[in-house]
């Protein structure tokens, strides 16, 4: 069975609307992820080139040969995507300066970490030890880190009902 838009007679404006569509994502496949600036700043480059970097390594990391476990090869693509956005977070806290978008990036990685977490304990591997955002000055607080600890036990206990 043909779907409504084939009968139509929209077939063909479908087609160009898709390669125009894949046109457009093969450019930006060959731009740098962002458009050259005239007058660009310091910052702003140096934004751009840590954007770039993080991401760069996101792809990479994402690349996880397979291992014959499923889940085990979920994990290994899933937890450096939830990284990329942690790396991309910090990058914003550090340059960013809309106070709203910076309490946003703080929740990314709080959950971004809860999240790679989470997969880890459930395929039991263990959870990384928790530690401050590179743009925050020296180690974390006992008490952030005990609360740190109790959340992780937490979660395995959940994890096991």
């Amino acid at each position: 069975m043909l779907p409504r838009f084939l009968k139509s007679g929209l077939a063909p404006l479908a087609a160009a609307a898709l390669l125009a569509f894949a046109a457009a994502a093969a450019a930006f496949a060959h731009d740098d992820h962002h458009p050259v600036q005239t007058g660009q700043t310091a910052e702003e480059s140096a934004f751009l080139a840590e954007n770039d970097t993080a991401m760069t390594k996101m792809m990479n990391d994402m690349a996880a040969k397979p291992s014959g476990d499923i889940d085990r090869d979920f994990v290994a693509m899933m937890a450096p995507h939830h990284q990329g956005a942690i790396d991309m977070a910090v990058i914003e806290l550090r340059y960013g300066k809309n106070e709203q978008l910076r309490r946003i990036a703080q929740e990314i990685i709080v959950e971004q970490r809860q999240a790679i977490d989470a997969m880890k304990l459930a395929i039991g591997e263990p959870v990384t030890a928790s530690a401050p955002a590179p743009t925050q000055p020296g180690p974390a607080p006992a008490a952030a880190h005990d609360h740190a600890a109790h959340d992780h036990k937490n979660m395995s206990h959940e994890m096991k009902n």
